[in-house]
């Protein structure tokens, strides 16, 4: 398998400096962002129709690196990807959406009338690995674990990083690209199962 390119895909924040997708698109020429919209603009649709843009655009296989709501974006967008292009997706504090967020984010009811909500609850159609925080004031436990387990995603306990932003200390985030490689080690054992 050629060397993916990886696929970042943001929540609802803008630009952030600091952000850790922020830094590995910077550390990276084998990175594509999709470009985040921000607080302001909650819609759903834009957001699957530049990711769906961005996958279309990569020249061989794709690995997704999604962060907060970035996770719902793909989770929505996979419900009508069709195609053998994503080797997998990490998905980074996906948040529940069960309780209000913070004031600074859309209300739940913005979420729900742009298409955010009901979260789907369908199997992936590629590897993912769910990156949970214990502590994410964004994200229910249980609930965080039962779309992983709709998602068919393994989890990966973070330990207490709240919602691995730069609000909770989190400028670099150096466990992102370990997980990458487990997604691309996983996804070379069938093809050398079946050679």
């Amino acid at each position: 398998m050629t060397r993916p390119t990886l696929v970042l895909v943001p929540g609802l924040r803008g630009e952030v400096a600091d952000h850790w997708q922020t830094r590995l698109a910077a550390s990276r020429p084998d990175v594509r962002t999709v470009r985040p919209l921000g607080r302001t603009e909650p819609s759903l649709h834009a957001r699957v129709s530049l990711l769906e843009q961005v996958v279309a655009q990569a020249r061989g296989p794709v690995v997704l690196v999604a962060h907060s709501a970035g996770c719902l974006v793909v989770a929505h967008w996979a419900i009508w990807y069709r195609g053998s292009a994503v080797a997998g997706a990490v998905l980074a504090t996906p948040p529940t959406l069960a309780t209000e967020l913070p004031p600074e984010y859309p209300s739940i009811r913005q979420l729900r009338t742009h298409g955010w909500l009901p979260i789907p609850r369908l199997p992936l159609p590629f590897p993912s690995i769910v990156a949970a925080s214990e502590n994410d004031p964004l994200a229910n436990p249980v609930r965080l674990r039962s779309l992983a387990r709709a998602w068919g995603s393994r989890v990966h306990e973070l330990g207490p990083v709240g919602h691995l932003n730069p609000a909770s200390g989190f400028g670099e985030w150096p466990g992102a690209l370990p997980l990458v490689d487990e997604l691309l080690a996983e996804a070379r054992q069938p093809a050398l199962a079946s050679a």
